[in-house]
């Protein structure tokens, strides 16, 4: 399975001074896990890193921090990983795993965001594919009882 067939075409990006609280809510409003981080203005679309859900909740809900105090950029990860949409997706899980994300961004020719793979996509498409596995063995059984049948 390649990863241009899972991955979430949904970019949506903040700067590293926004606010936490701003940074959260944006990632309600486009139902995202994650949000690129840029600097402050954004050059030439480059993200700095990664704002994760994850990182809120451990980096500064978990730690009793004033999150309207908080800034993107005191909770973010910097640093991007990144796969290419063509890639198969063995080697993103392979990234993942020896990078320690739960999600990669996804370019396209000329290293070009794409968008993000994240682990419920690649679940989300391993469980798709396991379906219709299981659809096909049970069409080629039910095939089989027919002609056992006549």
């Amino acid at each position: 399975m390649r990863v241009e067939r899972i991955y979430s075409r949904t970019v949506v990006g903040t700067s590293r001074s926004s606010s936490l609280g701003s940074a959260a809510a944006l990632m309600r409003k486009h139902h995202v896990g994650s949000l690129l981080v840029t600097d402050d203005p954004p050059e030439d679309g480059r993200a700095l890193g990664i704002l994760t859900d994850r990182d809120v909740v451990v980096q500064a809900v978990a730690e009793g921090l004033d999150t309207r105090a908080l800034t993107v950029g005191d909770v973010m990860s910097p640093g991007i990983s990144y796969i290419a949409e063509k890639a198969d997706l063995h080697e993103a899980l392979e990234i993942m795993r020896q990078s320690g994300v739960r999600r990669l961004v996804v370019t396209r020719d000329g290293g070009k965001v794409a968008g993000v793979l994240s682990m419920d996509d690649v679940i989300d498409g391993l469980a798709a594919d396991m379906a219709s596995l299981a659809g096909l063995v049970k069409t080629e059984r039910d095939r089989e009882e027919m002609f056992v049948q006549s």
